[in-house]
């Protein structure tokens, strides 16, 4: 007789009901994460193990009417992963993206995730992922700015102004006792006083719009990027301040000296790696370095300009090495983080046993039995 299964679902307002939007717990399970990350005990998509993920990448043109063609920001991607230590699940993040979206009320893109049994792969959990997902991607940044800025870190200049930095300014805002001044910068000015406005209740922090790139830069102790894919912003190494923390979440185009003259530090060096493979393995290197956020540094690489990724540091392997944490001089740190699903998976699988405890979610039946066992 087969066994009866019953999976969690977990509507986006569930997910506020078990703790999504606590910035500062999603900050402390991220840095379990890079731990975890450091130990090896995870796995993720590829036979790298490594992967980012698998996208649908719609063709400019088809035959099919009904064929989606490329627009932007237009793909379908899965996140497939695995997480030891206390987590111990596999999951899978899904997302539809498509910039057209927001003409229909929509967000960008849509995801979602799925929590599985490690031995049986039975569903253990499906839940709204918008706001999981955008929490974890400012909680890497604010891991980054507990072990690399400056504590006495008072300014923050945030370039792009939309949800992402916003849930990347509010983490790393949990990481900056002195924080007293907040910078927006936007090419949508709309998008910039939205957020200005957002920080001064949120925070209790002063905060202005700044139209100009260079002038945002020139007083900012730590930086956050999360700015447009469609329209990547472009820096030089010159308007940041000595000793400036730079945390890129988001695509940004950086003089060689940026990359050549800081301290770079990676999510994760293996990652990297794995997006390197892939783009030698795409019809088009060049062109798959655009689609990445670490496309700049990776040509500097294959310059001879930067050292092998291998000898690059990561932020996993840092924690691990207290002392070699935040630099004593002006040299500037940037930090690339591009994105794995190990930290859905493990803030949703937090979210989860809290919902489980709190009795938040719906119940749903996969089986009373299986029709095939």
């Amino acid at each position: 007789m087969g066994t009866r299964t019953e999976f969690l679902f977990l509507s986006e307002p569930d997910c506020i009901d078990a703790g999504v939007l606590d910035a500062a717990r999603c900050v402390d399970v991220c840095e379990e994460v890079f731990s975890l990350l450091a130990q090896g005990d995870y796995l993720m998509g590829g036979t790298n193990h490594n992967s980012h993920g698998m996208g649908v990448v719609f063709p400019k043109s088809s035959p099919f009417p009904n064929m989606p063609v490329a627009g932007p920001d237009r793909r379908f991607v899965a996140m497939p992963g695995y997480l030891g230590g206390r987590f111990d699940v596999c999951g899978n993040k899904w997302y539809g993206s498509n910039h057209a979206n927001t003409a229909k009320g929509l967000p960008r893109s849509v995801l979602t995730l799925m929590l599985n049994d490690k031995e049986t792969g039975e569903p253990l959990c499906l839940m709204s992922a918008n706001l999981l997902s955008s929490a974890r991607t400012g909680a890497v940044p604010a891991v980054a700015a507990r072990h690399l800025a400056s504590s006495s870190a008072t300014t923050i200049a945030v370039l792009g102004c939309g949800p992402i930095n916003r849930a990347c300014l509010k983490a790393i805002a949990t990481q900056l006792p002195a924080l007293e001044r907040v910078i927006c910068f936007d090419i949508f000015e709309a998008a910039a006083v939205g957020l200005a406005d957002w920080a001064r209740e949120s925070l209790g922090v002063e905060a202005v719009v700044e139209a100009d790139l260079q002038t945002a830069l020139a007083a900012a102790d730590v930086v956050t990027v999360a700015a447009s894919r469609v329209k990547p912003l472009v820096v030089e190494e010159e308007w940041f301040k000595p000793g400036a923390t730079i945390l890129i979440s988001g695509p940004i185009s950086g003089d060689d000296a940026l990359w050549l003259n800081s301290r770079i530090v990676l999510d994760h060096v293996a990652l990297h790696e794995a997006y390197v493979e892939e783009a030698v393995a795409s019809p088009d290197r060049q062109a798959a370095y655009d689609g990445v956020i670490g496309g700049p540094m990776y040509r500097l690489v294959d310059a001879g300009k930067l050292p092998s990724l291998k000898d690059f540091e990561d932020l996993g392997t840092l924690l691990q090495t207290p002392a070699d944490q935040r630099p004593s001089d002006d040299r500037r740190t940037v930090f690339v983080a591009c994105g794995m699903s190990v930290f859905d998976l493990a803030w949703g699988y937090e979210l989860y046993r809290t919902a489980q405890d709190k009795g938040v979610g719906q119940s749903l039946l996969l089986w009373d039995a299986p029709y095939a066992d």
